[in-house]
């Protein structure tokens, strides 16, 4: 089942892809697709009959697949290619870091370059949202946690993120940094999280093309790993890593400037496309 919110930012309304791909308003079934649908989200959705929905114009905007997630967790080098490109080495562990969930965005929304930004950059991952809580879970149990799976434009800036000191979150949580969507996308519906084909092109320019084959931890292990550390709430992101051909790993380096298209999408996920536009904020 592909879930979706649409409308203007803040104000999303629930909806669904009927089996012709149309969107079926879902507010006369639930408020919003948020924490407090999630654990409740498969025994509501059995009951309703898809072609009783209204249907939505398809010109609206989508909204992030998912309203007030609590936490945005991120997986560094999950990718053993990426890691490679990068001129990592393997974790033993995976590495994580925290995106802020104010950088959370529709998946067609404007990116935003930080002013003065010149290391602005693009990584498409895989999202795991979750569904149920989950504390200290066993890996064999941990896809019961889970609600679905989402398309991820984890943006970063790599200045504030390897050049400014500390932690990479700096280069990770500014406003439009974490567009999701456009859909949640329900387990039933993808066959092998681990087997999907995933690409981002900036100007029509491909840059990444890749599997989650290559991904080092696997999402239940994952979803147990995280649960060990904090607990993981329903509407909680898990953004898993990317695989290789970000700016960075170019040679030389690309980055992201104003005026730019980022298209990307993953198999069964659907796509995204973000125009970069400078931010109206100042420093």
């Amino acid at each position: 089942m592909k879930l979706l919110r649409y409308g203007e930012a803040g104000r999303e309304r629930p909806a669904m892809l009927d089996s012709d791909g149309r969107i079926r308003d879902l507010s006369a079934v639930m408020d919003d697709i948020n924490p407090a649908a999630l654990p409740e989200l498969g025994a509501r959705l059995a009951r309703i009959n898809v072609e009783n929905l209204p249907l939505v114009d398809d010109n609206v905007r989508i909204g992030p697949c998912v309203g007030g997630s609590g936490k945005f967790v991120c997986v560094g080098l999950n990718y053993a290619d990426h890691a490679a490109e990068t001129n990592q080495p393997i974790p033993v562990e995976p590495i994580l870091f925290m995106k802020a969930t104010s950088a959370i965005c529709g998946p067609n929304d404007d990116v935003l370059i930080p002013p003065g930004s010149v290391k602005t950059d693009w990584e498409v991952e895989l999202g795991v949202v979750i569904g149920k809580t989950a504390r200290h879970v066993p890996q064999a149990d941990a896809m019961a946690h889970v609600a679905g799976f989402c398309l991820v434009n984890d943006v970063s800036e790599r200045a504030y993120q390897t050049e400014r000191g500390g932690q990479w979150d700096k280069g990770k949580g500014y406003d439009s940094f974490g567009p999701i969507g456009p859909w949640l996308v329900t387990p039933e519906d993808i066959d092998n999280p681990h087997d999907l084909s995933m690409w981002l092109e900036v100007d029509g320019k491909r840059y990444q093309n890749g599997s989650t084959k290559t991904m080092i931890f696997s999402v239940p292990y994952l979803v147990s790993y995280i649960s060990q550390f904090m607990s993981l709430q329903p509407g909680d992101i898990i953004s898993t890593g990317t695989p290789p051909g970000v700016g960075l790993g170019q040679k030389p380096p690309v980055y992201l400037k104003a005026g730019q298209v980022i298209s990307l999408g993953i198999e069964g996920l659907g796509t995204q496309r973000q125009v970069t536009r400078s931010s109206p904020f100042t420093p």
